[in-house]
């Protein structure tokens, strides 16, 4: 009777320690999705922004040149713009980078347990 109990009371135990580690992980996505969101939302306001500024400055410059270095205007304005994309885009990858990894804590206390349950198993022999 009393294996029967201690099996009893490991299994809830393990039910237990699963559905906090589900939780967890319900808790990481949700937090992920929320600054996924977060800087979607920025970061199409920033691009619609920075498109309609863009346009109106390359206006601006070929109308003020248009009589003597029109061409030159143009060409300096699409280097400009083609040098400040590939900044934007290297501080993207730099922040994708940078960013934790997806469920990082639930899989570090996953390994807790694991590592809790094979020295729990060695520490019985």
């Amino acid at each position: 009777m009393a294996i029967a109990e201690s099996v009893g009371r490991i299994g809830a135990t393990l039910v237990a320690m699963v559905q906090t580690r589900l939780e967890l992980a319900a808790v990481e996505v949700q937090e992920e999705l929320q600054r996924f969101l977060g800087y979607f939302v920025l970061a199409l306001a920033s691009l619609i922004l920075f498109g309609i500024a863009a346009l109106l400055v390359v206006l601006l410059v070929v109308v003020i040149f248009w009589d003597s270095y029109r061409l030159e205007a143009i060409g300096a304005m699409a280097a400009l713009f083609g040098v400040a994309g590939g900044l934007i885009a290297m501080q993207v990858k730099r922040s994708f980078d940078a960013r934790p990894r997806l469920l990082g804590a639930t899989v570090a206390e996953l390994n807790k347990d694991v590592n809790f349950i094979r020295n729990a198993g060695h520490a019985d022999e």
